[in-house]
């Protein structure tokens, strides 16, 4: 147990995605104490709902930490959001009366490439709920993609979730055929016709379009030929994707977000030769930009 009294400082790593919002709570040496999980922080989709989500987890961090008179007031915060790289709402979030000692905020792509390079230049696929690319290299930041779902996206969770929904409704109408996805996708939403499965899912976010993203691998891997070639499109659009961030000649190059696994197999060959793991998650490498910050000060 440690106290306010041990006069150590504390910095809050938050990493706040379209899915849910992650904080760890790290000390001066940067040994990780807590961490906490809560909802959606993703500013794009609700202010209310992000400043909630990243107070949530924070206090859960501290919580889990098993700090006693220890309060988000004395600590200092990075914060990594998606939807920020939008100027507006970089400055709706920059505007927030939040209840951190200092708070320095960046884009959710920013944070992910320090963590993933241990705060040294490179470059990062993100395929989660949303998918983008980014580089930082000598102090330059470059972004393909990122536009959101359902306009782009593409090679998401979101995006694959959504072509299955799209393709089962087009078979149910005698449009195209059916495929395994449907039995799979029916049976995940438990509707039985197409009409059932329009009240499901409309007016859904990008969240919940990506928890139908497994399916439509899991159909792959079975052989399933429509799967196959909604597979072998997304994963030909973050492979498309990384040759365009080499051009910024990144010294390393990695892939993250929750759907790596499923997508990495399915890259070309050139591209995974190519990939380096990454050297540590996103809510890290928001730690590492609040202390990068706080030195120029």
């Amino acid at each position: 147990m440690l106290s306010s009294s041990d006069n150590k400082e504390f910095f809050l790593g938050i990493d706040g995605g379209g899915s849910k919002c992650k904080a760890i709570l790290v000390d001066a040496s940067n040994n990780i104490l807590g961490t906490g999980i809560s909802g959606p922080a993703n500013p794009l989709h609700g202010y209310e709902q992000a400043i909630n989500s990243i107070t949530e987890s924070a206090e859960l961090a501290i919580k889990d930490a098993g700090l006693k008179a220890i309060e988000l007031k004395d600590i200092v915060a990075g914060v990594g959001l998606a939807g920020v790289n939008l100027p507006a709402l970089f400055e709706q979030m920059s505007n927030w009366q939040h209840p951190f000692k200092q708070m320095f905020l960046a884009t959710d792509l920013l944070i992910a490439c320090l963590g993933a390079h241990n705060g040294q230049d490179g470059a990062v696929m993100i395929t989660g709920t949303g998918s983008c690319g980014f580089s930082y290299v000598n102090g330059h930041p470059y972004t393909l993609g990122g536009h959101g779902f359902p306009h782009g996206d593409k090679g998401s969770g979101a995006w694959f979730g959504f072509q299955a929904a799209n393709h089962v409704l087009m078979s149910l109408d005698g449009l195209k055929a059916g495929s395994l996805i449907n039995q799979k996708l029916l049976a995940l939403l438990k509707v039985s016709d197409g009409l059932e499965m329009v009240e499901t899912i409309a007016g859904k976010p990008a969240a919940f379009y990506a928890k139908m993203a497994n399916l439509v691998f899991d159909a792959a891997e079975e052989g399933d030929e429509v799967a196959l070639e909604i597979v072998k499109e997304g994963a030909g659009y973050i492979s498309g994707i990384a040759r365009q961030l080499e051009k910024q000649n990144p010294p390393r190059i990695s892939l993250i977000g929750g759907l790596t696994p499923r997508i990495l197999p399915w890259l070309d060959q050139d591209v995974k030769n190519k990939l380096a793991e990454p050297l540590c998650p996103p809510e890290v490498g928001s730690v590492i930009y609040a202390q990068q910050q706080l030195a120029l000060l």
